[in-house]
C-alpha cells in the first residue's frame, strides 16, 4: 500500500493540527494504521495506531489525552488530530500500515509493512 501524509506545519504551543494520510494501491481495510514520529537526533517513536475496522486504538503515553487517531475506510484515509501541542511534539511524522488481522494495532516499527513520507510538525514556544 502506498501512503501519502500531509497536514504538518508550524504551530504555537497549545495549538492544534490535523495530519492526514491517504492510502492507495491495496485494500485499505486489510491494514492497521499508525503514526510514528522522529525528532532531530532521536530515534523514531510510536505515536498512535488504529485497527482495521477502527474499533481499537492505542497511543504512546506522551500523547494520550491530546492526540486522537481516526480512519475513514470509505475514503482510504487515516487522521491524527493533535491538540495542546508542546515543543516536545516537534518532529517529522510518518504514517504507517501493517497488513494484519482484524482487531490488531501497531505498537512497534517492526510491525510496519509500508511507510509514508514524513510531514514536519514544528511547535514553537
Amino acid at each position: 500500500v502506498q501512503l501519502q501524509a500531509s497536514g504538518g506545519g508550524l504551530v504555537q504551543v497549545g495549538g492544534s493540527l490535523r495530519l492526514s494520510c491517504a492510502a492507495s494501491g491495496r485494500t485499505f481495510t486489510d491494514y492497521a494504521m499508525g503514526w510514528f514520529r522522529q525528532a532531530p537526533g532521536k530515534e523514531r517513536e510510536f505515536v498512535a495506531s488504529i485497527s482495521r475496522g477502527g474499533s481499537r486504538r492505542n497511543y504512546a503515553d506522551s500523547v494520550k489525552g491530546r492526540f486522537t487517531i481516526s480512519r475513514d475506510n470509505a475514503k482510504n484515509m487515516v487522521y491524527l488530530e493533535m491538540n495542546n501541542l508542546k515543543p516536545g511534539d516537534t518532529a517529522v511524522y510518518s504514517c504507517a500500515a501493517d497488513f494484519t488481522v482484524t482487531g490488531a494495532v501497531i505498537s512497534t516499527a517492526l510491525q510496519v509493512d509500508s511507510w509514508g513520507q514524513g510531514t514536519q510538525v514544528t511547535v514553537s514556544s
